[in-house]
Order: structure tokens, then sequence, then C-alpha cells
């Protein structure tokens, strides 16, 4: 089935000039970038995206990470591709994450972990509304 999902660079691999890499990771999964924009994500919108852990002990620093610099913003698009690119992504913390993730590859950290990916379709649908109003 064809779906779509929300990916993001984040500011720490944009920082490191991972994104033509990570991009390119994503293209040889046959997995299509069908929108893309590098933006400042702002506080209001960065409050948006992670309201579930609005109540969590980390909330404020997602949103002052996600906040800290440009990302990149993308609509994925192929079949399943919400776990195939959750696949791609490793896990959360880049010591567990297998080698050839992104995360492995790329990711800093647990915080600083270079990419975030929609989990299920109702958050990739979620996820994508909320960013809509970037592209």
């Amino acid at each position: 089935m064809t779906e779509k999902t929300l990916c993001i660079i984040k500011p720490d691999a944009v920082e490191n000039d991972y994104v033509e890499k990570i991009n390119e990771m994503i293209s040889m999964e046959n997995i299509n970038i069908i929108n893309s924009v590098k933006i400042d994500i702002s506080k209001e919108i960065a409050e948006r995206f992670y309201s579930e852990h609005s109540e969590k002990p980390f909330f404020n620093e997602l949103v002052n990470f996600i906040t800290s610099g440009p990302a990149i913003v993308q609509i994925l698009e192929g079949e399943s591709c919400i776990s195939r690119y959750r696949n791609l992504m490793g896990a959360t913390n880049p010591e567990e994450a297998n080698i050839g993730t992104i995360r492995k590859s790329f990711a800093e950290s647990i915080s600083k972990n270079a990419v975030h990916g929609s989990d299920s379709s109702e958050s990739a649908k979620r996820e994508i509304e909320i960013m809509s109003i970037l592209f």
C-alpha cells in the first residue's frame, strides 16, 4: 500500500551537512521525497508537533532542539514507507541502531539523533497536517 510519512532532518544533521547523504539513503530504499523545505521551525509549530509529550520532563528539550537551527521537513511517499523509513532511521539511541541506518551513521546522541519519522499512519496524518503550512 502506498503511504505518506513525515521526515524531519533535524538541526544537528543539517549543521553537519548530512542532508544529501540522508536523502541518498532514502532514495536507495525507493522512497520518494515528494515535498521538501528547509526552514527554521517556530516554537509554536514545535509545541504543536510535540504536544503529546507536553507533560513529560523532556518536552522543553525537544522544542528547544528542533527550533535551534534550520531543519529539512519532507513528505515521503512509497509502498509501506512508514515502516520502511523507520527501519532505515534505526533505533532512537544511535548506540543501539543497526549498522547502515541513518542514526548509526549520523546521530550524535539520543537527543541529537539526526532525523524524525512518523511512527504510524495516524501520526503521519497528524504530523503532515501540522507541518503542511510550511510547504
